[in-house]
């Protein structure tokens, strides 16, 4: 199993904190599972890896968000499912490489104001119209944690598996050295084509 940077010792004087690690074998390969506690926003992500990541450079990393109706519930109104299968299955060919799973439903406004974001999208609005309509920004998710946590398991640099260049960013400017980009465009469908126009052109989306 894949070692972390940090004791538990560690862990006490952290906002993050690694509260459990154990194997998952899946579907997509065979990974280590770290749990993580946070006292940031009191919520528990995950990240699922494989190989030694202390002191490993240029790994490929996703930072996914929580999408109940699409990674669970198989939604077809978004790509998320699709684009969290695909991470997993690449990083399940490699040696080296990690998905970090965070707890930000919705873009971090929550389950419910999301599905109430679904209600404003079926009278017209798109994702960005419609949760500045419930009174939110655009995105609400923050990077902080992720960074904290790809450093507690000792990662030096990630090759980020995105089209956000705003997830970019967001873990450069708390310290995650991305020393590349590997593009993740899924095939879109009849029911994603508006949202996934919206991701393009209204938040920047390398799509």
């Amino acid at each position: 199993m894949s070692g972390a940077a940090y004791s538990k010792d560690d862990n006490l004087h952290r906002l993050v904190s690694l509260g459990a690690k154990a194997r998952l074998p899946s579907r997509f390969g065979d990974f280590d599972i770290y749990a993580f506690e946070s006292r940031v926003d009191g919520k528990e992500h995950a990240v699922i890896a494989r190989g030694e990541l202390v002191g490993a450079r240029d790994v490929p990393v996703r930072v996914h968000s929580e999408c109940f109706t699409g990674d669970v519930m198989g939604s077809l109104r978004c790509d998320c499912r699709d684009q969290l299968e695909a991470a997993l299955a690449y990083i399940g060919r490699q040696p080296v490489g990690a998905v970090v799973y965070m707890r930000q439903e919705g873009r971090g406004i929550g389950l419910v104001n999301k599905i109430r974001a679904y209600a404003l999208q079926e009278q017209g609005m798109d994702t960005v119209e419609a949760n500045q309509a419930l009174g939110f920004a655009d995105d609400l998710r923050r990077y902080d944690v992720a960074a904290e946590m790809l450093r507690q398991l000792g990662v030096e640099s990630v090759r980020l598996i995105t089209n956000n260049p705003t997830k970019m960013r967001g873990l450069a400017e708390h310290g995650v050295e991305i020393s590349g980009r590997i593009p993740h465009v899924m095939r879109a469908n009849a029911h994603n084509q508006f949202y996934l126009r919206t991701k393009r052109d209204k938040s920047g989306h390398l799509l």
